[in-house]
């Protein structure tokens, strides 16, 4: 009877333990986001637009569960606790136009809008250009867009070629960018931390986040395997009607 006792007490601790683990990595119990939570401020986490596990193999689940769930919700955190401490100040609740209209933001807080505004403007943008892969054939590109990608940085390859020397090349933390000019050409660049081309004058089409928390816990410090990984799932789709939008307006 001591025994079994003992024996039913060590099963009991082992599933306890399992639980309390897996709730600790809620992209390993589950494959559907979070739901996000309630807003506190002007501006909301918006939730994923597929499943943490939708980019696999190129992006691994807990990866996307901790850089949406916990790195951009402690922007969005931020950002919101600085913008309390000026409470006359009417941000709205739109992130592009704020950083757009960045000088009109109270001196004391400017730094951590910089930062915090722009890790949620950053990464609002970021999940919506990618798509799991096989969705649509990620060589091709159709309309306006194919044509300036052409015009302007040779095509595809050269764009991909580009970037992935922009990204080898940035030195700590940052983004490699493709964003209209001010004059509305296409253009790549990069931008250090979570600063914004919106900062710069600049229309942000696409980012690539090169922060190590967007791809250090598959790909370790081999950032050029990441980069030439993501091709296979962005969605061009969106960056295509993102820039007719832009052209329109």
């Amino acid at each position: 009877m001591l025994t079994t006792r003992r024996q039913a007490l060590k099963t009991l601790a082992a599933a306890t333990l399992a639980g309390t683990a897996l709730g600790n990595f809620p992209a390993l119990a589950q494959t559907a986001p979070a739901a996000a939570p309630a807003p506190t401020g002007p501006f909301t986490l918006p939730p994923l637009p597929y499943a943490y596990d939708a980019l696999e193999p190129h992006i691994d689940a807990e990866t996307m569960h901790l850089h949406h769930d916990k790195h951009h919700a402690a922007y969005v955190k931020k950002l919101n606790e600085a913008l309390a401490k000026e409470p006359s100040f009417a941000p709205g609740n739109d992130i592009e136009e704020l950083l757009k209209n960045f000088s009109s933001v109270p001196q004391s807080i400017q730094t951590a809008v910089r930062n915090n505004g722009g890790g949620h403007a950053n990464h609002s943008l970021f999940w919506q250009t990618l798509q799991p892969a096989g969705t649509i054939d990620q060589r091709k590109i159709f309309g306006p867009f194919q044509q300036a990608l052409a015009d302007d940085l040779g095509g595809m390859a050269k764009l991909q070629e580009e970037a992935a020397k922009l990204g080898a090349e940035l030195f700590g933390s940052g983004w490699v960018w493709l964003v209209l000019d001010g004059g509305k050409n296409l253009t790549l660049l990069t931008l250090p931390n979570q600063d914004s081309p919106l900062l710069e004058g600049h229309y942000p089409l696409f980012g690539i986040d090169v922060w190590e928390h967007a791809y250090y816990l598959k790909y370790h410090n081999l950032r050029a395997d990441y980069i030439k990984a993501i091709w296979n799932v962005v969605n061009w789709d969106f960056i295509s009607a993102r820039y007719d939008k832009a052209m329109k307006g």
